[in-house]
């Protein structure tokens, strides 16, 4: 099949030999220039060299087997053609353009990779001067060159998902076969966005199998073909309103899989961000499928160890629910509560960070009903032996919203508050820390001076009671090993004997 391929090639008329001529010299113009607004080439492949494209015409019989070509010679330039054959020339090049290379050995087919790269090129630049008329065929042909090269298996994620931090990024891997891939994301990015695709036309052929292999492709540890991915879906997610429902549903499944299985995968923050702008999309009042989507996953989306690398998108999606329906403030700050870690400083600082921006957009009817289990948290936030917990607890109080819920609801705040910056006051190891404790004492006392004070007395009680009970206790228990070592020296009996005499009453020496 090759060598019929290659003896139909070395036939070919002088039209063709210059046609293909033109085609090797406008390489290397065309490789370095720019297509597309929303992807841009890199300029790591290099154009052909004398020596390669002399090399193409003598090679491309070697490279792609005569069931490729589909009626007319694929390496023809578009302007070589007419216009009733250029569509037939877009399906040859999809058609040659589904044959796959191995990008491990850079050196291995280096022109035939070179060859198919601009091929690619001469696609999108053909598909960016002047979107053709995508009839079934061309569909049908783009979707198979599209799932032949851009769907794959990914190697073994090894690495480590301890950190939790945002700073904790690993070095990113880059897919050596990036050259041919980015070619292909850009071409899909504008193959969906051209108005002359029939969305009614093309579902039949990206249907609900090739969105889900899409959304698998998320997990490609190459950020730049995340960030291709996260256009390509929002462009999907818009023109196909008919895979709305599924899309949402598809996505959910990944989150749930990540929060409840794995905590491993490295798309999860530019699906947040792709789902920041669905939300902001989503019509009033908002369904119950929509609030679901935030009880069941947006608020278990905490708990992973590894939030630090998407929180920020993912408090934007918050956020974007509470504009919404601001009722929904107090379920959302319950369910922060209810994740909150409790070992984990870095996240708590971070959890800390989040809760402030959801209290900018919490009515005070919403702040109400969540206020007590809040400040308990804030309480014991302030009293952190990890200086920047407590430092972040602190800076709350700079935030003028947050002061007029506070004086607002001074009442029921204060008395869980001023134990815990009495407590820093005394206690603390931080001087930064009991400075910042110092400043907000000075804030609540001018809001009101005369209950700050009656708080302190009340805890200054507290502490005396909590004293005498534990004064209570130690000589309790003094009583306790007395006794128990004069029953041992009159029987004579090992200490054992605690087994025995713990059963028996204890009502004499103060237990009742």
């Amino acid at each position: 099949m090759w060598k019929q391929f290659l003896s139909k090639f070395l036939c070919k008329s002088s039209k063709s030999e210059a046609a293909s001529d033109s085609l090797s010299s406008s390489h290397s113009t065309t490789n370095g220039s720019s297509f597309g607004n929303t992807i841009q080439r890199t300029s790591s492949a290099n154009s052909v060299s004398s020596k390669s494209a002399a090399s193409v015409k003598r090679m491309s019989s070697s490279i792609f087997p005569s069931s490729v070509v589909a009626g007319i010679e694929p390496l023809l330039s578009f302007k070589d053609v007419s216009n009733a054959e250029k569509s037939n020339l877009f399906v040859s090049k999809l058609n040659l353009c589904c044959v796959i290379f191995d990008f491990s050995d850079p050196n291995k087919n280096s022109v035939e990779k070179d060859i198919k790269r601009q091929a690619l090129i001469d696609l999108a630049d053909y598909v960016h001067s002047g979107p053709p008329r995508f009839t079934e065929p061309i569909i049908s042909a783009s979707c198979k060159m599209f799932a032949s090269n851009l769907f794959r298996i990914f190697p073994p994620n090894y690495r480590s998902n301890t950190g939790g931090g945002e700073n904790d990024e690993e070095e990113p891997l880059f897919d050596p076969a990036w050259a041919h891939l980015q070619i292909i994301y850009d071409l899909l990015l504008q193959f969906i966005a051209s108005p002359s695709l029939d969305a009614k036309l093309a579902k039949k052929y990206m249907d609900h199998s090739l969105i889900l292999r899409l959304l698998d492709l998320f997990d490609s540890e190459d950020p730049r073909e995340r960030e291709c991915l996260k256009a390509i879906l929002h462009r999907l997610y818009g023109k196909f309103m008919v895979h709305r429902p599924f899309i949402r549903k598809a996505v959910g499944n990944i989150f749930f899989r990540f929060i409840f299985e794995t905590e491993r995968h490295n798309g999860i923050a530019e699906l947040l961000e792709v789902f920041g702008s669905v939300i902001s999309g989503f019509a009033l009042p908002l369904k119950e499928e929509h609030k679901m989507f935030l009880w069941r996953v947006l608020i278990p989306l905490h708990k992973p160890k590894n939030v630090g690398t998407y929180l920020q998108q993912l408090t934007y999606c918050v956020t974007q629910f509470l504009e919404k329906e601001p009722k929904l403030a107090s379920t959302v700050i319950m369910g922060l509560l209810k994740f909150w870690p409790v070992t984990n400083s870095q996240k708590e600082v971070m959890f800390l960070g989040e809760l402030e921006e959801i209290l900018e957009s919490t009515s005070m009817v919403e702040f109400q009903k969540c206020m007590v289990p809040l400040f308990r948290r804030i309480a014991y936030c302030l009293n952190s032996s990890h200086f920047q917990v407590s430092e972040r607890a602190l800076f709350l109080w700079n935030n003028d919203r947050f002061i007029g819920m506070v004086a607002q609801n001074r009442q029921v705040i204060f008395p869980l508050v001023i134990p815990a910056l009495v407590r820093n006051t005394r206690n603390h190891w931080n001087q930064a820390v009991l400075n910042l404790t110092l400043n907000v004492k000075k804030m609540l006392s001018e809001l009101d001076e005369e209950l700050l004070a009656s708080c302190r007395r009340m805890f200054e009680e507290e502490e005396g009671k909590r004293s005498a009970t534990e004064e209570k206790r130690k000589t309790t228990w003094e009583q306790l090993e007395k006794t128990i070592s004069t029953l041992q020296q009159k029987t004579g009996k090992p200490p054992s004997i605690v087994a025995t005499f713990i059963q028996q009453p204890l009502c004499f020496i103060g237990f009742s």
